[in-house]
């Protein structure tokens, strides 16, 4: 029914044996390589090889065949993959992380349901114990691709980023995950006659319809930690269906993403003061504007230029730039290093605070700066450099809203009362650059706009930063 790995003992068992060995060392040592920016892409190219080889002791089974499919799924998957890397821009690579997670669930679970056939076409006398993971990978990886698909969706702006949510919504998600259990059990009682197909295509339908569901009321601040949670989603699916393939290479390759992705999830929650519950199923963030802004009034903001600003950072002892989602869209990371570059020629100490949940992915920040050659030794944690801040001359914040909000310690009323943020309120002055004061994916005001050692300057954060770093050279 289904395809075994290859004992050792039979032609060509020792070659596939030590080929998925190989395969999924490789991926260890990849996500620990991972873990640095001087290292990750050597560690991504790592993990990328291992897939490789997995692939070709894959190839390598008995029973494998249409080649000429093979070969041609190969070439198109390949081709597609290759031109969207290479065409991406950093912005968007949340979305795509999010589009091929959904792609890696779709797969495990048309590889299930195809479990399924060929098992049924044998004689249909299925083992608990095949069976079981079967439906694990069927349901979870549906799940994960349409959850994925939304999640795309509202980080393209193809749907609202704000929540969606139905009359009843928590109702009706509560009998989809009955009715999918109850189907499951039917099918498991059932198993040592024919599962009956149409029952399955049934499991298959509500889990996807589950996954649409429990994502559409997830507002857009918090997609990073929805990212993550359906990244861990798709490698167990995958870890299932190596248990009903018998193939030890998926087993491991999906238990290692579904508990990275575990792990990632409650870092990321714990960075927000949130649980992963109250993120699933409390519709926050994304919503209408909120605050006085939206409301159209005017509270008191001090407005200064380029030229200004370079005066203020250029006589100061210690620098801390704190950037965000808007320093992405602006494409603003070497215009940045190079005010950075410009202000350490004068001896001014230059450093950069990271928020675990800045930007729309988990280490979205990290790579933006990686790429503009921001040495790591100067991206700092917010619980590292926190307490440099009161000491911390000026605080440049480009881009970022909710992780440098006062309110998140001021305002217990507040929607994001109690999450750890960017003290950058505590530093000397505070200089923001930013297009306007519109609010950030939370939909509040940042009350850090309107203090009094903080100065607004109203541009694009590349142009801004271009501008700063020519003024300061010619101080």
């Amino acid at each position: 029914m289904s395809l075994p790995v290859p004992a050792v003992l039979e032609p060509g068992g020792d070659a596939v044996t030590v080929l998925y060995i190989v395969a999924f060392s490789m991926f260890i040592i990849g996500i620990r390589r991972g873990t640095h920016p001087r290292t990750a892409k050597h560690g991504n190219l790592l993990a990328a090889g291992g897939m490789a080889v997995a692939v070709i002791a894959t190839l390598l089974l008995d029973g494998i065949g249409n080649w000429g499919l093979i070969v041609l799924g190969l070439a198109i998957g390949g081709s597609i993959g290759v031109i969207a890397s290479i065409r991406v821009q950093m912005t968007q690579m949340p979305q795509m992380v999010a589009l091929y997670n959904g792609v890696g669930g779709g797969a495990v679970a048309l590889i299930a349901w195809s479990e399924l056939r060929h098992g049924l076409a044998l004689g249909g006398d299925f083992p608990l114990d095949e069976l079981v993971p079967i439906l694990f990978a069927v349901v979870v990886g549906s799940i994960s691709f349409w959850g994925s698909n939304i999640a795309f969706a509202k980080l393209q702006d193809l749907i609202p980023t704000r929540p969606l949510m139905l009359p009843g919504q928590q109702v009706l998600n509560a009998v989809l995950l009955i009715g999918i259990l109850a189907a499951c059990i039917a099918l498991g009682i059932d198993h040592d006659d024919a599962p009956s197909e149409g029952l399955f295509i049934a499991v298959l339908i509500a889990a996807g319809l589950l996954g649409n569901l429990v994502v559409l009321p997830i507002g857009g601040a918090d997609m990073p930690v929805v990212i993550a949670l359906l990244n861990a989603f798709t490698g167990l699916s995958a870890a299932a269906a190596g248990f009903a393939l018998d193939n030890v290479a998926l087993i491991v390759a999906g238990t290692l993403v579904g508990s990275s992705g575990t792990i990632l999830t409650l870092a990321m929650a714990t960075a927000m003061n949130r649980s992963v519950a109250n993120i699933l199923f409390a519709g926050f963030g994304g919503g209408p504007a909120g605050g006085a802004a939206a409301r159209g009034e005017e509270r008191p903001h001090t407005s200064i230029g380029a030229q200004d600003a370079a005066i203020k950072l250029a006589y100061a002892d210690s620098v801390v730039i704190v950037p965000g989602y808007g320093l992405a869209v602006a494409q603003a990371q070497h215009a940045v290093k190079e005010m950075a570059d410009e202000l350490e020629k004068r001896g001014v100490t230059v450093n950069y605070a990271i928020h675990p949940v800045a930007g729309r992915m988990p280490g979205h920040m990290n790579v933006l700066l990686a790429e503009a050659d921001v040495p790591y030794e100067k991206l700092r944690e917010m619980e590292d450099i926190n307490p440099e801040l009161p000491r911390t001359d000026v605080a440049v914040v480009i881009g970022a809203n909710d992780v440098t909000n006062p309110a998140a310690k001021n305002d217990p009323d507040s929607p994001i009362a109690g999450m750890p943020i960017i003290e950058v309120d505590e530093a000397q002055q505070v200089i923001v650059i930013k297009r306007s004061l519109s609010p950030g994916f939370a939909g509040i005001d940042n009350d850090l706009f309107y203090e009094e050692n903080t100065d607004m300057l109203f541009a694009d954060a590349k142009q801004a930063a271009a501008e700063i770093a020519a003024e300061v050279q010619e101080l």
